[in-house]
């Protein structure tokens, strides 16, 4: 047997161990302890818990027998080729095992909304990395998916022939909006941007923020200005939200409908440049593509 065997084999039977009780227990340096030990992280097969001075290293069976003691942030790169966000999702759950004890409609929630926004940075993006962070802290689970590539509103920009990233925001808040409509509805981000509690998108200075807690919503400059786009959800732990009461406020569904998806709200305010007066050119852009909905509540209030 191996000298890595033996570290696996001792981590198993034991469910949780110390580098420095490896060294000891198999009688090598801590130098190669620490080398075996991040090639069976990488492998899947050892998760550390705490940091470097408390570190401990267990089993997958152990972590799944003491939940409590799981690791409650996951953050990893993926190469953006020929990913699935399915796969993804499932990978996650595997390594932060607490999220499925979440209740069923916070987490169908994060399902849904995870899968949409790390979808849309496969093939929206351009990036050729896509880190994420999922994080379960308190009474809060929050998720970023980040890229560095087109950016969001810059891409809706472009492809739609909008003077600016204001534009493109207003657009996305309308929802059907897409720069892929062969293949995409444009309702991933309107929905995504519904069910949560925050909802924010960052993108080369510019970024949407969403608070459905406090009912506002606000575009402006980024402190920072984020290369690609960066998207941060999070949603309460114990939420009364559901995904279906979501859905059936903005869908419509009959024979006549596209997918279902045929009420939209505009916020007014998000279109006036300071005043309260509306222009006939602020107008003509609150009307564009409202064609597409059978109902539409206009929002002069908030």
């Amino acid at each position: 047997m191996t000298n890595r065997d033996k570290i696996l084999q001792l981590i198993e039977q034991k469910g949780r161990v110390t580098a420095r009780e490896i060294t000891e227990a198999v009688g090598v340096s801590r130098q190669y302890v620490n080398l075996v030990i991040s090639d069976l992280i990488a492998e899947d097969k050892v998760v550390k818990i705490g940091g470097t001075r408390s570190a401990f290293y267990v089993s997958k069976t152990y972590i799944a027998e003491h939940p409590e003691i799981a690791p409650n942030t996951l953050k990893k790169r993926y190469v953006n080729k020929s990913l699935e966000e399915h796969k993804v999702f499932l990978e996650i759950e595997d390594k932060l095992p607490q999220l499925k004890d979440l209740p069923e409609n916070v987490r169908s929630i994060f399902t849904f909304a995870f899968s949409e926004m790390f979808n849309n940075a496969i093939e929206h993006s351009a990036s050729k990395i896509i880190s994420v962070e999922i994080t379960l802290r308190g009474e809060f689970l929050s998720f970023v998916v980040n890229d560095s590539g087109v950016g969001v509103f810059r891409n809706i920009m472009r492809k739609r022939n909008l003077k600016s990233e204001i534009e493109a925001i207003q657009d996305l808040l309308k929802g059907k909006t897409t720069t892929m409509p062969r293949t995409h509805s444009g309702e991933g981000i309107f929905f995504t941007s519904k069910v949560g509690d925050m909802f924010t998108l960052d993108s080369f200075g510019q970024m949407l923020v969403i608070n459905n807690l406090t009912h506002d919503i606000s575009a402006r400059h980024a402190s920072a200005v984020k290369r690609g786009t960066r998207v941060i959800f999070k949603i309460k732990t114990d939420s009364d939200r559901h995904l279906n009461d979501v859905f059936k406020k903005y869908t419509n569904i009959n024979n006549n409908s596209d997918y279902g998806f045929d009420k939209t709200e505009i916020r007014v305010k998000l279109y006036t440049s300071g005043g309260v007066h509306i222009s006939r050119s602020q107008a003509r852009r609150i009307l564009e593509g409202l064609e597409k909905f059978k109902v539409i509540l206009l929002d002069f209030e908030n």
